[in-house]
C-alpha cells in the first residue's frame, strides 16, 4: 500500500466502523449469520453436546493452536470434520493467505449433504466474523458492504482495523475482476 493510498483506507475502514457499530445485537455463543453457516465462540465449538444439537458438520477454528482454544479432528471426531487456521487477532496477522482455503472449506461443507459450518475464534468476533464475510464475498458474491450489514442482522462482529483494511482490499480485487468479467 502506497502512503497516498493510507487516507482514503482509513476513510472506508470508519465507514466500515460506523456500520459496524449500528449493530444493536448482544453477543451470544452462536448465531446462524447465513443458511447453515454459523459464527460462534470457543466455548460452543467445545461443547460437543451442543454442536450436536444444532446439527453442525463442520468447523473451522480461526483461533487454532491458540491458547484456550483446543481442537483438533481426534476432538471432534467422527462427528464433524474440523479445519484449523492459526490465525493471530492482530494488527500485523496476514489473515488474507488464508482467505480462499477458509472459503473453499466452508463452500464444500454447505454444499455436502445436510452441511451446517460452525466458525469460530476465542470470541466469535473477529477472525471467524472475517472468514464468514470472506466466504459471503468470494462465493455468494456479496460487497464488502452488504456481507457486513447481513451479517450485523445476525450477529454482534467487529473485525480488527487489520482484517477490515484486508477485506477492502479483496472487495475492490473483486470489483475490478467483475468490471472486466462481469460471470465472476
Amino acid at each position: 500500500m502506497s502512503g497516498s493510498d493510507q487516507p482514503q483506507d482509513l476513510v472506508l475502514i470508519k465507514e466500515l466502523e460506523f456500520i459496524l457499530d449500528s449493530c444493536t445485537l448482544e453477543l451470544m455463543p452462536v448465531d446462524e449469520v447465513w443458511p447453515n453457516l454459523y459464527i460462534g465462540n470457543v466455548a460452543i465449538a467445545q461443547n460437543r453436546s451442543a454442536l450436536r444439537k444444532l446439527g453442525i458438520t463442520h468447523v473451522l477454528n480461526a483461533a487454532h493452536s491458540k491458547q484456550g482454544s483446543i481442537g483438533d479432528q481426534s476432538f471432534y471426531g467422527s462427528a464433524c470434520v474440523y479445519c484449523g487456521i492459526p490465525a493471530e487477532d492482530s494488527d500485523h496477522f496476514d489473515l488474507s493467505q488464508f482467505f480462499k482455503p477458509a472459503a473453499d472449506f466452508i463452500h464444500k461443507a454447505l454444499k455436502s449433504k445436510d452441511g451446517k459450518v460452525l466458525v469460530h475464534c476465542i470470541m466469535g468476533m473477529s477472525r471467524s466474523a472475517t472468514l464468514v464475510l470472506v466466504y459471503l464475498m468470494l462465493r455468494q458474491r456479496l460487497s464488502l458492504s452488504d456481507a457486513v450489514k447481513h451479517v450485523i442482522q445476525k450477529r454482534a462482529i467487529y473485525p480488527n482495523r487489520n482484517f477490515l483494511s484486508l477485506l477492502l482490499k479483496l472487495d475492490a480485487q473483486l470489483a475490478h475482476k467483475r468490471r472486466l468479467c462481469p460471470l465472476l
